[in-house]
């Protein structure tokens, strides 16, 4: 059965998956670009950016399992850009990524506002869901087929679906840093999973949790 995944979601040791004064210059906060480093020292990290060579083992194993059986992703408003109220504000804003985002196929985006679809190269498109997480979940799933569905993003949309209950998998890139302040993941605890896998590299701890 088709499933909801959270892959490569990184936290600070202090549990913060942005940090704070989120911004243009600053997407994932101040400091928050040090939760990434490791995925573009990674084989497949650079190769999503068109880059080569790279590290194997751990991490690129974790990051490569991100991408695979994958037919749809959701995220919040936040994550696809920094455009806060109207779109209006900035109608051309069609996400960080270019012209070619990295997802190749239908992404489903959460927000109050609605806008009509971006289709982009690669086979991406964007589509704005205004009618909740369940609704944007059922339009993922239609999409994906017999395909996973993954959640992307970022702190508050995943939040929103663990405490509905819905997310199947859950991996977190636990990476050595204090940020201090930002957007705290688990703030309301978490139950009903149980840890899968648990493995360290020298970049990041690596642990899986699935729905019990």
């Amino acid at each position: 059965m088709p499933q909801l995944r959270v892959h490569n979601f990184c936290i600070s040791l202090d549990g913060f998956g942005a940090g704070p004064d989120q911004s243009l210059d600053h997407p994932l906060g101040t400091g928050g670009e040090r939760l990434h480093e490791w995925v573009f020292k990674t084989a497949t990290g650079l190769a999503m950016v068109g880059g080569k060579g790279g590290t194997t083992g751990i991490d690129d194993e974790f990051l490569a399992l991100g991408e695979q059986r994958v037919g749809a992703t959701i995220m919040g408003r936040n994550m696809f850009g920094p455009v806060r109220g109207p779109w209006s504000s900035d109608p051309q804003w069609q996400g960080w990524w270019g012209p070619n985002p990295p997802y190749h196929h239908p992404v489903f985006v959460l927000c109050h506002e609605p806008r009509e679809s971006i289709r982009m190269e690669g086979g991406t498109t964007f589509h704005f869901v205004t009618d909740g997480i369940e609704r944007a979940l059922e339009r993922a799933h239609d999409a994906a087929g017999d395909l996973d569905v993954r959640l992307g993003g970022g702190v508050s949309t995943i939040r929103q679906y663990l405490r509905a209950g819905l997310v199947d998998t859950l991996h977190l890139s636990i990476i050595p840093i204090l940020l201090g302040r930002g957007e705290r993941l688990l703030d309301d605890g978490l139950t009903g999973y149980r840890t899968t896998r648990f493995v360290a590299s020298d970049e990041a701890m690596h642990v899986t949790m699935t729905r019990v």
